[in-house]
């Protein structure tokens, strides 16, 4: 509040008063200070007066879904890595929206966390200057960002699905299809499409054959419909990869009513390695990440960040890549 009263030209006072509602100052002057507010990334301090430690116990992490194994498995990894120092996960749900994160990561440092934990690398531009000003931890989860904000535990979509090209050719299969989201709001699908389409070119495959198909995340039923179009597209598509195991599921069970054997009509291969991958008859061959590690390593890089702020020592921006393997099973 010093630095916005300094920049504006105006009292402490003055700025506290206008950010109350039914502010007792002129429009002008309202003005004025909120747009050094947005200029330095400043976001009112809820907890000031009863925090002089500046330690309000939790930390925030933001998903895109809660209803997705992968997601809680990580939050659990989280959890479990927190809880040694005392620390309470507080989740914010962005439903695949950018707009949704920003809304959350404004929201969220109102409350002061210890460090923020992001599902991730795409943020709005206010997004990003308000994290960038936090002066907090902020860790950037399950991708390889190009431009990390801070620290990052992740791994590369496109790389995984580029794998998983490789391992259905190796198994003789060349007419390769994708299904996807119909936007980009799941940015780490567009990145799978990516590999996708960049593995098929590396392997002289053409440009291959993409059904995108629902808003993100696609769900069992799109997955079926998606297969029906796909082969009454391109008959000649002899696999498909699927953005994620649930639409994977939904494909099969689809082939399943029209007769269509998997994976002797058709191979289906999805994302995740959730279970219903491994309950499902035939069984899913799809990608696997351990979701758990990535909220273990997220959380306690976080500790180790704190540790270093609060003894003076000095922080390196660290990246630390999570493994992932295809893993065959009987749908291919």
């Amino acid at each position: 509040m010093a630095d916005v009263a300094r920049l504006s030209g105006f009292s402490a006072m003055t700025v506290s008063r206008a950010l109350k509602d039914g502010a007792s100052v002129s429009a002008k002057t309202r003005e004025r200070i909120l747009e050094v507010i947005e200029e330095i990334g400043y976001v009112p301090d809820l907890s000031a007066g009863g925090l002089s430690s500046k330690r309000s116990g939790f930390v925030t992490a933001l998903v895109p879904t809660i209803n997705n194994s992968n997601f809680s498995d990580t939050a659990c990894g989280l959890t479990d890595a927190l809880s040694k120092r005392g620390l309470q996960l507080l989740l914010g749900y962005t439903d695949y929206s950018a707009a949704r994160e920003e809304e959350l990561v404004a929201a969220m440092l109102r409350r002061r966390p210890e460090g923020m934990i992001l599902t991730g690398g795409f943020h709005t531009p206010r997004a990003r200057h308000l994290l960038e000003s936090a002066a907090i931890p902020i860790i950037e989860t399950w991708d390889l960002p190009d431009n990390p904000i801070d620290q990052v535990v992740g791994f590369s979509n496109a790389e995984a699905t580029g794998a998983m090209v490789r391992d259905l050719t190796a198994r003789g299969y060349r007419n390769i299809g994708f299904i996807g989201g119909s936007s980009k709001r799941d940015t780490r699908g567009a990145d799978r499409r990516a590999g996708y389409e960049a593995a098929m070119v590396e392997l002289g495959l053409g440009e291959g054959h993409v059904i995108t198909f629902g808003t993100p995340p696609i769900s069992m039923e799109q997955g079926g419909q998606a297969i029906v179009q796909m082969i009454g597209q391109w008959p000649e598509v002899d696999a498909v990869i699927c953005v994620s195991d649930l639409s994977a599921f939904g494909a099969i069970m689809e082939c399943h009513r029209r007769g269509w054997a998997v994976p002797g009509r058709i191979a289906v291969a999805g994302f995740g390695d959730f279970e219903v991958s491994r309950c499902c008859w035939p069984s899913i061959t799809t990608v696997t990440v351990n979701s758990y590690d990535i909220g273990k390593q997220a959380g306690e890089l976080l500790l180790s960040t704190l540790d270093k702020i609060r003894s003076g020592a000095e922080i390196q921006a660290a990246t630390q890549k999570i493994d992932f393997k295809v893993v065959a099973r009987e749908s291919t």
